[in-house]
């Protein structure tokens, strides 16, 4: 079963214009953007990574340089793992496109909607679905990263979520955040992480505690004493090895792309 780490690129300066910076090319990463991407990448050093590919808009380039340097690793661009076409909006200041008739239908149908000379959303998350089962047939049994924009990763998400696109804003996506996911050759499919942007640790090995040690006596109850419920830290609910908890809660604090109270800009 391959693992695919799913990483939001760091900050860029188009937040702060509120554009929606799409495909144009020369957005990069400002200062906390490189900050971000650092750490991010710091997250994954520890990680047994056998390829980063990314979307080969700047600013996913950029992200995408800090982890593969780290592990000693080229990056493999993905064209369809690439920001959404926005057409005519593209560069547009939200405040204006927020106006249009259009943007009712972004917000509340993004499954019926078509950028005006641009993509729909739903044949973006079919590219991009179809990028991630790609991907993961190349690697099974091994770890990955993608680098890729919020949209395209609540996209994906939703997919293998089984949330309806209608509804994929609900997931947020941070900067410099890491999302996991599993795709089994059978087909199984386990969501481990979203949004998280805190400490990643290598999944452990089966009857293994966090310190490598063999799990205790069980107890009256049958369950071994420091082995965790079902669900909790380190198994999931049916048993599948699953990367342990961070050690922090999870944020929530970006801006969304386009929620009608606060779109994000530079997805």
């Amino acid at each position: 079963m391959g693992t695919i780490i799913l990483v939001r690129h760091g900050e860029n300066d188009w937040s702060k214009k509120n554009k929606l910076a799409g495909r144009l090319p020369g957005v990069h990463l400002n200062e906390t953007g490189h900050r971000q991407a650092h750490g991010v990448a710091q997250r994954l050093a520890a990680l047994p990574l056998k390829a980063v590919y990314s979307s080969p808009i700047t600013r996913c380039a950029e992200t995408a340089s800090y982890i593969a340097d780290i592990h000693s690793l080229s990056i493999q661009y993905v064209d369809e793992v690439g920001e959404v076409e926005y057409g005519e909006w593209e560069g547009k200041k939200i405040k204006k496109l927020a106006k249009l008739p259009a943007w009712r239908a972004v917000q509340y149908f993004p499954s019926r909607t078509r950028f005006p000379n641009g993509e729909a959303l739903r044949e973006v998350q079919f590219r991009a679905v179809q990028a991630i089962e790609e991907i993961a047939a190349r690697h099974e049994e091994e770890l990955v990263a993608v680098v890729s924009h919020a949209d395209i990763i609540r996209l994906v998400l939703a997919h293998y979520l089984g949330i309806h696109i209608d509804l994929f804003q609900r997931l947020v996506i941070s900067p410099a955040s890491a999302s996991v996911l599993t795709l089994g050759a059978d087909g199984m499919v386990r969501v481990l992480r979203v949004n998280d942007d805190g400490p990643l640790h290598p999944p452990k090995s089966p009857g293994d505690d966090a310190t490598g040690k063999k799990k205790g006596r069980k107890s009256k109850t049958g369950r071994k004493q420091d082995e965790p419920l079902p669900g909790q830290d380190g198994e999931s609910a049916d048993g599948a090895n699953v990367v342990p908890s961070a050690d922090g809660t999870t944020t929530a604090d970006s801006q969304h792309l386009l929620p009608a109270d606060a779109p994000d800009e530079e997805e």
